[in-house]
């Protein structure tokens, strides 16, 4: 059984007493008052109401730390080297559509570095947790990413980018690509738990750019915690914060990075 440290506890029953009221709010999104903040880009009662309840749990249990949230802002603590990433409903529109794939996404960051992620999806019950050094998990169970290492046996995440972002076109070309290589190609639209599908070896490999801090935080280290690689779709080493993200298993990584700089090159 997991050993979970006093962080980790924290955060695991800040997210589950949160999602108590966002499932009741699922059971009745009908009657949910929704705002639209951009295209394809919603908020509803349940994301301002699930984020209140974490940074009231949070801040209950660790006063002096900051908090970064979708809904909120950013709200600094006495301490300044630790903040919480939170965001309170990844995957909003599958939400108001009565779909059941969404998460609460809780990191914390501490001196620029995430050291501990839950991803919490409420309606099957699955907790995804990790904690610098201490590895990834499925509620009690450890996780380890896929070991395939052919594209044409992989199913790949992504995610569609927002009409008229200037990178539409490379992003075309990626998937062209990807549809082309890869056994298959899922966009669930809630990115914390494709990552979380990732270290879990339920997909082989995700990218997608246009994301925010809060959309990765959490999922950027289980995926290493279950020994794979994130990079940004580039190579780059700084994903935390520049909304671009590959991650995948050590084989896949490489090839998937050769494959997007070579069509990137073609669309240009």
């Amino acid at each position: 059984m997991a050993i979970k440290s006093p962080l980790i506890n924290v955060m695991q029953g800040a997210v589950r007493k949160a999602a108590r009221g966002l499932v009741r709010d699922f059971n009745e999104v009908e009657n949910l008052q929704v705002s639209r903040k951009g295209p394809a880009d919603f908020v509803s009662k349940a994301d301002l109401r699930t984020d209140q309840r974490l940074r009231d749990e949070l801040g209950r249990a660790r006063p002096a730390f900051g908090f970064l949230t979708e809904e909120s802002g950013a709200h600094e603590g006495s301490d300044p080297r630790r903040r919480w990433i939170i965001d309170p409903v990844d995957g909003t529109t599958n939400f108001l559509h009565g779909i059941p794939h969404f998460a609460i996404s809780v990191a914390l960051e501490e001196a620029g570095q995430i050291v501990a992620g839950v991803i919490y999806q409420p309606v099957s019950d699955e907790l995804f947790w990790a904690e610098r050094g201490a590895g990834a998990y499925l509620n009690d169970r450890r996780l380890r990413v896929a070991s395939r290492s052919q594209l044409d046996d992989a199913v790949v995440g992504t995610g569609l980018p927002q009409p008229g972002r200037p990178d539409d076109p490379a992003y075309l070309a990626e998937l062209r690509e990807m549809m082309e290589k890869a056994a298959g190609i899922r966009r669930m639209g809630a990115a914390s738990l494709d990552l979380a599908y990732v270290a879990a070896g339920r997909f082989d490999a995700f990218w997608e750019r246009g994301l925010e801090i809060w959309d990765i935080a959490a999922g950027v280290i289980l995926v290493r915690e279950a020994g794979g690689r994130v990079s940004r779709t580039d190579g780059g080493e700084d994903v935390i914060g520049s909304g671009s993200v590959l991650a995948s298993n050590d084989a896949l990584h490489g090839r998937m990075l050769r494959l997007f700089r070579e069509a990137r090159e073609r669309a240009a």
